[in-house]
């Protein structure tokens, strides 16, 4: 981590853009803890808040985007064969499936801030054939609301900034439930709203 915060702290919005592409293409790196950082930053006046967020957003949608058109053009049985190699495992795939079963295309929304699943679900998407428009609706919401979440949370923390993860084991785990239950009332209601005018 400390080299790329050496990075960020040299090229700044470049290393951001680029790292959370490559994160979302299923690199390895510490998405959350590279825009807390960066939320410090703007907490020093080192960096603007909103053209972070804009920055962080738009290096997430590439990235995302990226492995949708991969997962599209490659497909089930390649990955099937060849996903091991990329961290990309039949088990991973499986659990995603099972997370898409259960809460819909809004995983998509909520998938960024489970770890494991977000590098995967860009992939699951084209490979699931989902329309890039449906695609694009909630997994760029979702890119928006993931970076805004972590860099205001930088910079609400100020010099605390490293001390994320303690608040972020406490608060996410909240949060995810809150957006689980969100997105549960919106499936029953769409599945129900016949029987709901009803009565």
């Amino acid at each position: 981590m400390q080299s790329i915060i050496h990075l960020i702290n040299s090229y700044g919005y470049l290393i951001l853009f680029s790292a959370l592409t490559l994160e979302l293409i299923a690199f390895p790196l510490p998405g959350e803890l590279m825009m807390a950082y960066c939320g410090f930053l703007v907490y020093q006046a080192k960096m603007n808040w909103i053209v972070s967020i804009i920055v962080a957003s738009s290096g997430t949608i590439l990235g995302i985007t990226i492995s949708y058109c991969i997962g599209s053009t490659l497909g089930l049985k390649f990955f099937k064969k060849y996903g091991s190699y990329v961290h990309l495992s039949i088990d991973k795939l499986n659990k995603t499936s099972y997370w898409f079963n259960s809460y819909g295309k809004g995983l998509l929304i909520l998938a960024y801030f489970i770890p494991g699943i977000r590098h995967i679900t860009g992939y699951f998407s084209g490979i699931t054939k989902i329309s890039y428009k449906k695609f694009a609706i909630n997994a760029y919401v979702g890119a928006a609301i993931w970076a805004s979440t972590f860099i205001s949370l930088g910079r609400f923390l100020g010099f605390g900034w490293n001390k994320f993860d303690v608040y972020i084991k406490k608060y996410i785990i909240i949060g995810i439930i809150i957006i689980a239950l969100i997105l549960s009332i919106i499936y029953i209601y769409k599945k129900h709203k016949k029987n709901i005018f009803l009565y």
